[in-house]
Order: C-alpha cells, then structure tokens, then sequence
C-alpha cells in the first residue's frame, strides 16, 4: 500500500493541471548498485552475486537466452509449453517433490517464459539459499519433461489461447506486431489451436536440447546470504555441459505509414495500437530522451495525451503509451480503447498532442515534473530483491556499460527542453505510424480515411 500510494503522489505530479498542486518533490538521488561480485564459469555460464538489504531474504534468478525468439514459424509458444512442463518435476523429484521443497524455504520456485529470454526463479529465507541453488540447477539441467503431464499443460495453453483472443486487446496487439516484425519471431504473439494441439513431448525435449544450456544462462543471486553460496553454485553447475551457444536473430522492423482495420461487428468501443519502430535502443544516447518524452507525452497519468483524451474529453478510461525494447530493436506505441462514435476524434487528439510536441518544446516545469517523476519511479523499482535483479538483467541483456544505473537519474534530469522537441520530430512521424483498429467496422470505416496522415 505504502508503494501505491507513493507512486500516486509522483504521478500526481509529473504535469502541471488545474488542480490543487501537491508539495513539491526532493530531487531524486542517484542510484548506487549493491556491492556484487560477477564470475564466469568453465562452462560459460555467468554468475552474479549481490549481498543487498537487511531483511534476511534471498532471490535467485537464471536467466536463460532462450524464449519466443528463438521459435520458428511452426513453434509458436512451444517455448511457454515447454518452460511450463520444466516445472512438472526432475529425474530424481516429482513435481509435489519439487514443490514441497520450494515450500520448506519459504518460497515457490517459477518458471516464467519470455520473449528474448525466460527465466527460473525463486525467492527463500536467506538461510536456505544455498539448497535453493541446488534445486534450480537440478530443474534446470535435469528437467523430466513428462510424456504423462503434457495433456494437461497443453490444455491449460489451449485456455488461455481462447482467452485471450476472444479479446480486442490482443487481436490489436497481434495485428501490430506482425505489421511491424514480418516473418520474424517478435511479429508473431500468437499460434493457431491446430498448431498448439499438434506439439508432442518429442518436440519439447528437442527444443530444450538445442536451446537450453550453461552458455545460454546467467544466475543472479541477490539479498542476504551466506558467502557460501558461490561454492554451492560451482558444485551444482560446473559439470553442466556447455551446450549451445547464444544465439539471436534482430529483425528488420517495418515502419510504413499503414491502416488495419479489423472488424468486430456491434462493438461500443473501438480498440487501437498506433506507433512505429524507432531507430533507438537502450545505451544509445538518444535512448533516456526518448524515454522522458514518452513519459511527457503519454506514459503517465498526467501524460498530454492522458489528460487530452481521458481527462478532457472522456473519449476513454486508460490511455497508454510506452517504448518496448526488444534485442537491438525497441518501437513505440500508443494504447487505447474509446468509445466507437469517436474513434477517429481519438487518433486526431492523439496525432494532435504528438504535432504539438514536434512544433514546441514544453515548459520547464512541466519537463521538470516528468524528470522528478521518472527519477521517484526508478528509485522505487530498486527497492527490491527482485528489483536489482531486473535491473542487473536488462544491463546484461542490452550490453549496457556498467554505469547505466549510476547515472540514470543524472542523465534524466539532462534532458533539455530542445531534446523532447528534437526526439519527437525525429522519431514519431505520425505518416510512418502504423493504425491498427479493432471495431465495428460499419461504423468507423469511413471516418478512418484519412489515416494515416500523407
């Protein structure tokens, strides 16, 4: 609660409105990593070490370079199945056996697939941290992948398949992303029922012998924790082969100024994705201001287009826009859904707020309060176990210098006027933008003619 509350206050405060203003906010210290210890083993997996906080807590992460990018076109979430069924026990444990001893240490041992990387994780009582590393690497390098556990798993895939696309949400996202990412693994979200229905065990065990291995994962250890554990992890994983070599494949993204319009007859709210990839990837120099302006813009509560459509005009509840960052590649994109009658009024609002920017910087004051608020969010991300960790991972991911995170907070506040100005004229052009709109068709057709802007 106290987390929620605190992110209410900065985010009440990020643009100037018509409203009681809040005490100002203390400017944001920079943010200094934990003292860790990073090491390589013989077999090229890669270990980090972080004594952090007070609260006798541990969370150990492998990251595996392996996910949704490493799918062909007739694999489409066999990585989630088989990330799933990695779960479903170990040669020597069942999956109760398994789960039982996540319990004994406080904690539930997890399974998350990804896009350019998927993870096994788990969060103990710091007093267990080295029997923690002995099960994830016995989950890890010894998963059964049982023949007898696959129906269920898969079913349960089947559901959340249907779930999902019966919504507009994801039949918009997966229009986008395949608009933006042709032939390429980040362009599709989603498989058939056919093509789910046909993986057998034999594909998922061929899957995890080509793609899961010591070269491909690093382990993250973070909290408190008895030094011990570094000779625990060497045990456990210094005779793991080293299996295959990273491997990753950037696309060649798409920007071309397009309308996709999929029709959902009856609809009383139109759901759309407009945005574009932009040529700026995390480390680049361009990469913080691109950041800062799409906070001013729209990825706040306070944001122009927030208060524009949802706070001004009522056209819709929650309007969002954010950078995606994938490996060597990141696009940006605006989310909404409005009422079917204004549709069209909701995409030249948002076209306004983006033409406005690329004319006028904004004021000091309002860039101030963005400033402030990105640099309260990012103190708030670091606060935790799992935190660090997500921040020590996506250093990792992108290839980032290793004061990435120092100088966060001080590059932020650098961002200058002319910068917001000169990112929003360079990278979103509302005529290379891609408009997908799911709605009802009959009624939105004809005033969605004039997008996109020539």
């Amino acid at each position: 609660m106290r987390l929620l509350a605190a992110v209410g206050i900065l985010a009440a405060s990020c643009c100037a409105q018509d409203r009681e203003a809040p005490p100002p906010l203390g400017t944001p210290k920079a943010f200094a990593l934990p003292a860790g210890d990073t090491f390589t083993l013989k077999n090229g997996m890669k270990v980090t070490l972080a004594q952090y906080g007070s609260v006798p807590l541990v969370s150990i992460r492998a990251d595996i370079a392996f996910g949704k990018a490493n799918e062909s076109a007739d694999q489409v979430w066999l990585s989630t199945v088989t990330l799933k069924l990695m779960q479903e026990g170990t040669e020597t444990m069942s999956a109760a056996q398994v789960a039982n001893e996540a319990a004994r240490m406080g904690g539930q041992l997890q399974t998350g697939p990804g896009t350019d990387q998927s993870t096994v994780s788990i969060d103990v009582l710091g007093e267990f941290a080295v029997d923690a590393v002995k099960l994830i690497a016995d989950v890890l390098q010894h998963p059964k992948l049982p023949e007898s556990e696959l129906e269920r798993v898969r079913n349960d895939a089947l559901r959340q398949l249907a779930v999902q696309l019966a919504t507009p949400q994801a039949q918009a996202s997966q229009a986008f992303t395949a608009q933006m990412f042709p032939g390429h693994p980040y362009g599709r979200m989603f498989p058939t029922e056919s093509q789910l229905k046909a993986y057998g065990i034999g594909d998922i065990r061929k899957l995890y012998a080509e793609n899961i291995g010591a070269q491909r994962t690093h382990l993250y250890v973070v909290g408190r924790f008895d030094p011990a554990v570094r000779k625990a992890i060497e045990a456990a994983f210094e005779g793991w082969p080293a299996g295959p070599a990273v491997k990753r494949t950037p696309p060649a993204p798409v920007a071309k100024g397009q309308l996709v319009l999929l029709d959902r007859p009856d609809a009383v709210q139109s759901t759309m994705r407009i945005g574009l990839p932009i040529s700026v990837k995390p480390g680049d120099p361009d990469y913080l201001p691109m950041q800062v302006t799409n906070t001013l813009l729209g990825g706040s509560f306070t944001s122009r287009i927030t208060n524009n459509i949802r706070e001004q005009k009522g056209y819709t509840y929650s309007p969002f826009s954010q950078v995606t960052n994938r490996y060597r590649t990141s696009y940006w994109q605006e989310s909404a859904d409005v009422t079917t009658k204004v549709t069209a009024d909701s995409i030249h609002e948002i076209l306004f707020e983006i033409d406005r920017l690329r004319k006028d910087p904004p004021d000091a004051k309002e860039l101030k309060g963005v400033q402030n608020y990105m640099g309260g969010i990012f103190v708030l991300q670091n606060t935790s176990n799992q935190g660090i960790i997500g921040q020590l991972s996506f250093i990792d991911l992108h290839g980032l210098k290793d004061d990435f995170l120092k100088t966060y907070v001080q590059k932020v506040n650098a961002v200058t006027r002319q910068d917001v100005q000169r990112i929003t004229e360079t990278y979103l052009n509302p005529a290379r933008m891609t408009y997908v709109v799911v709605g009802d068709k009959g009624k939105i057709e004809e005033s969605l003619k004039p997008y996109p802007p020539k």
